[in-house]
């Protein structure tokens, strides 16, 4: 197969197709078809990036998801943020996420900046 930049949906669809077949075929990547399947999912990658972007989470959904996956409580920010009843506007969209709390959420739940300031 030829690799170039794909640019039709035709083309993704045969290079997914293509792709399948060569998992099919157990291919190994240390062969030449293995390092061109390694570019096709390369290409494949570039053309799902431009084409269907995944929009960036909402900043107070995040600090809430994270939050519960750490088990945190508001109790547990009181102190780093503010009174637990301020917290609790904040996760509630009744104060502003403002830069220092995105600082602040980005250090300490190790959210992605760029997510808090979406």
């Amino acid at each position: 197969m030829e690799l170039t930049i794909i640019k039709s949906d035709v083309q993704y669809e045969e290079y997914l197709n293509w792709i399948d077949e060569m998992f099919n075929k157990q291919i190994t990547p240390d062969t030449a078809i293995g390092k061109q399947v390694e570019v096709a999912l390369l290409l494949i990658k570039d053309y799902e990036d431009r084409n269907f972007p995944i929009p960036l989470p909402d900043p107070i959904d995040a600090i809430k998801l994270k939050m519960d996956e750490l088990g945190m409580k508001n109790k547990d920010l009181v102190g780093k943020v503010g009174s637990k009843s301020y917290i609790s506007m904040i996760l509630n969209r009744k104060k502003p996420l403002t830069l220092d709390l995105a600082k602040l959420f980005h250090k300490e739940l190790k959210i992605p900046a760029e997510i808090l300031l979406s």
